[in-house]
């Protein structure tokens, strides 16, 4: 006789940082910035180009990417959110 193993599942909420901009928009490469995330432009750079950011739920390959109020970029398990 085979017995079942109960096994509870938590899922660990990801946390959301809000991030204020004071202009119309930001580039991903500048918020990667603004945010502590990379140190230099080439930093933000090889963090996008790797596919290691999400913009809105979708891998952006651009660190051109403009980014507006209400955006959210994902990147190592936290959320930030453009307010």
């Amino acid at each position: 006789m085979v017995k079942k193993a109960n096994f509870k599942l938590k899922i660990k909420q990801k946390e959301i940082i809000e991030k204020k901009i004071t202009t119309e928009y930001i580039k991903l490469d500048a918020f990667l910035k603004l945010c502590d995330i990379a140190q230099t432009g080439g930093h933000a750079k090889i963090i996008v180009q790797s596919g290691d950011a999400k913009v809105n739920g979708e891998v952006c390959d651009q660190r051109g990417k403009k980014l507006h109020t209400g955006d959210e970029v994902e990147i190592y398990g936290k959320i930030y959110r453009l307010v």
